[in-house]
């Protein structure tokens, strides 16, 4: 799934809410990204943060899927931020 932006600007986003999925297995990222988009406004980001590296690919399918704009993925420190703006 490629990012529609690139690392810098993913950098400079604040996202409107953070989901800490960390340690969490598949599906738990994802189900935690689907509870969380709910709670941001259209328009806005939600990160979602997450240790399993199939997180970003699960969600970027999602999103494409519902309809969300799937941002990207910046690496923490031991998990990915899974970045993505709620479309409806």
């Amino acid at each position: 799934m490629p990012a529609t932006v690139t690392p810098s600007e993913l950098e400079a986003i604040t996202a409107a809410k953070v989901v800490d999925a960390r340690g969490s297995a598949c599906p738990g990222p994802l189900l935690e990204a689907k509870k969380g988009i709910g709670s941001v406004s259209v328009g806005s980001v939600l990160e979602i943060w997450s240790s399993d590296p199939v997180t970003k690919t699960d969600i970027g399918a999602w999103s494409t899927k519902v309809g969300h704009e799937f941002l990207g993925v910046l690496a923490g420190e031991g998990y990915e931020r899974v970045l993505v703006r709620r479309r409806k």
